[in-house]
């Protein structure tokens, strides 16, 4: 009797991971959601492990699209839409919602040249990857976007750095990550992000304000390298140019503008040796070369804004910038909007 209701149980636990996998929930209770809904869109994507934030890291893109005001509803008639995709800077790190760069120029409340409204979308996402960037970038363009501005620093273009987590989390795995067992995180991590939602409604709140921060350095090492590479030259090989070539055809006739976005460039001790902790000088400096021509040679639209805002408007990173950077940013790219 018991051998007979052991075999039956482990009949039905069979049969329900096969279902899971053949169904595939996990992607389809990604796009089931509470926000545009019951809440407001959020206005950036989903990020952050600290639970006083509201907000959590998933790999689920769907789940992350869906929480984000992009997905409200279809595009308005009236609306010119513009996408920023990035790093932490575009996400806005130490920044509140209305006070990043999407934000700013939200509030400028630009017109394009047919009198559309130019509605500004933060898509940006933590941390430095252009390959996390490129899948972002392809989902985002189900939107309908009318223009991509794509904020690049060199810190994302190694091929080290291109294995993001989301990046990861996309990739197939083995058959037994479909099984619902190997799906618990994530099924958990979907639970949680509609719960925070009633909190972050209440509160606007979706990352954590640590006051006073550790202010970014000035003063370096005398250290010349950049990650694994070393003086004097930086090739176009190492960089993965490919992704913005990639992304290129992704956008088809949608207009795309890459953004060497602005950093800090320190002061103080070893300043001669690097630009901050990030760059030595010889590295940034060929990045800067390397990248404005690899975009004249494809015919991408290019705005080098690496030293545009002064080195007292960045928080705790060298490209994590104040809100009147950000605002000061914002004033940069605006015309670059409605040209």
């Amino acid at each position: 009797m018991m051998g007979r209701i052991l075999l039956k149980t482990l009949g039905l636990f069979v049969a329900f991971n096969l279902l899971f996998v053949l169904t595939a929930p996990i992607n389809r209770l990604g796009r089931v959601s509470l926000y545009n809904i019951v809440f407001p869109g959020r206005p950036r994507l989903p990020w952050g492990e600290n639970p006083a934030s509201y907000n959590l890291s998933l790999n689920n893109l769907d789940a992350m699209f869906a929480a984000h005001e992009i997905a409200a509803g279809p595009k308005p008639a009236d609306e010119f839409r513009v996408v920023l995709i990035g790093d932490s800077s575009t996400w806005g790190f130490l920044l509140r919602p209305q006070e990043t760069l999407a934000g700013q120029l939200n509030a400028m409340h630009l017109k394009a040249k047919d009198g559309r409204a130019v509605r500004v979308y933060n898509l940006g996402y933590p941390d430095f990857s252009l390959s996390k960037d490129r899948l972002i970038l392809e989902r985002t363009m189900r939107y309908q976007p009318d223009l991509v501005v794509w904020a690049v620093t060199l810190r994302s273009f190694p091929h080290s750095t291109q294995a993001h987590p989301l990046v990861l989390a996309q990739l197939s795995g083995t058959p037994a990550d479909s099984f619902f067992w190997a799906q618990r995180r994530n099924l958990a991590d979907l639970v949680r992000l509609q719960l925070y939602g009633v909190m972050w409604s209440a509160t606007g709140i979706d990352q954590v304000y640590p006051e006073p921060y550790e202010r970014w350095q000035n003063d370096l090492e005398a250290d010349s390298s950049f990650q694994t590479l070393k003086p004097p030259t930086l090739h176009a090989e190492e960089l993965a140019f490919g992704e913005l070539e990639t992304a290129k055809h992704m956008v088809g006739h949608t207009p795309l503008l890459i953004v060497n976005e602005p950093m800090a460039i320190a002061t103080g001790k070893n300043s001669d040796i690097r630009y901050n902790f990030f760059y030595p000088r010889w590295a940034y400096d060929q990045y800067r070369i390397l990248l404005a021509q690899f975009t004249k040679d494809n015919g991408l639209r290019y705005l080098d804004l690496w030293n545009a805002i002064s080195s007292q408007e960045f928080t705790n990173s060298a490209v994590h910038l104040t809100p009147s950077g950000s605002r000061s940013l914002a004033e940069l790219l605006c015309a670059e909007l409605i040209r």
